[in-house]
């Protein structure tokens, strides 16, 4: 890495953070803490995710205020295990009333804006298996202590869980664990578009993560972009509006999600690489992705669309004034 990306490095990554709930709620110093899980379909883990954040919200002075699982029009029982975990369920619709939503991942995050208060916004995938209350604590220790962090990353090592035929070509096998191998996307896509268009982002361990928070006043000033490029396009429009320095990581040890096939990572990388294109100013053909699959000894084309259309800053919609 280029010097300056070394002493970042060093100044502004956690390897071993060891903030606890009671310390942190000292540093609040009358700042308010929303922790918002994204959801779809997610009745497997969200409620143990739920159940992990939970107790930091309990107390006479809880570190966090408050709790929410932004639905994104779940067909399960979702929206029902979070309630009951702990946890206040917003629609996509409700978030935002009169604003028609889209697909993705990007969307319901850039809504929990409008249906959270917190001056410090918390956000985890609710797909996660292991969790406990240290990814909050984690996240939320720069932010809340060191002066000038606006937007932490968490960062690390991602096993690779593969289940049924995956695992060993056994259907039987329910589910086979590689101690490495997730974030795939990360090390074919995000890391060589990083060095290539985006170098001072260099130094980021995990830009893809899901887990991660900011302060709302950054989290309103910037775009967010369509499904899974969400995160990458906050590092850089952050990186961009604030300083490299405003960026910060820390370790969270091991995260356990359910991984993805190879064609839904295809998807995933197009919405990935629309986000950068948008903003080094590469014109985006704004096209679905084609992929193959094999049928009958055929071999098939399947067209998938995807959004690559950003949301404005939240702050530029609220200040709009209300049509007629």
């Amino acid at each position: 890495m280029l010097p300056e990306l070394e002493d970042w490095f060093a100044r502004r990554t956690w390897q071993d953070p060891r903030w606890d709930a009671a310390s942190l709620v000292a540093a609040k110093r009358g700042r308010t803490v929303s922790v918002v899980l994204p959801a779809l379909d997610e009745q497997e883990t969200v409620g143990a995710v739920v159940a992990a954040v939970v107790p930091l919200t309990r107390g006479p002075s809880p570190l966090v205020d408050e709790l929410v699982v932004l639905d994104s029009g779940s067909t399960d029982a979702t929206r029902r295990i979070a309630a009951d975990a702990g946890a206040r369920v917003v629609t996509r619709e409700c978030a935002l009333p009169g604003v028609e939503p889209r697909p993705g991942k990007g969307e319901v995050l850039w809504r929990s804006l409008a249906a959270t208060t917190g001056d410090v916004i918390v956000f985890l995938d609710s797909d996660l298996v292991d969790v406990d209350t240290r990814f909050v604590t984690s996240l939320l220790g720069p932010l809340l202590t060191d002066h000038g962090v606006e937007l932490v990353k968490g960062f690390y090592r991602r096993p690779l869980r593969l289940r049924g035929a995956q695992a060993d070509r056994t259907p039987a096998l329910e589910t086979a664990e590689l101690e490495t191998g997730g974030g795939r996307v990360t090390e074919l896509l995000a890391r060589p578009v990083i060095t290539a268009l985006c170098p001072r982002l260099a130094g980021i361990v995990q830009p893809l993560g899901g887990e991660y928070a900011a302060t709302r006043e950054l989290l309103e000033s910037v775009p967010f972009a369509a499904g899974y490029g969400v995160e990458l396009g906050l590092l850089i429009d952050a990186e961009r509006s604030r300083g490299l320095d405003a960026l910060a990581q820390v370790n969270l040890g091991v995260r356990k999600h359910r991984n993805r096939s190879l064609l839904q990572l295809g998807v995933m990388s197009r919405q990935i690489l629309a986000a950068v294109l948008n903003r080094v100013q590469v014109p985006d053909s704004g096209g679905s992705i084609v992929q193959f699959t094999q049928l009958g000894g055929e071999w098939l084309p399947t067209e998938h669309p995807v959004e690559t259309r950003d949301r404005p800053a939240m702050r530029e919609l609220l200040s709009r004034p209300a049509p007629g």
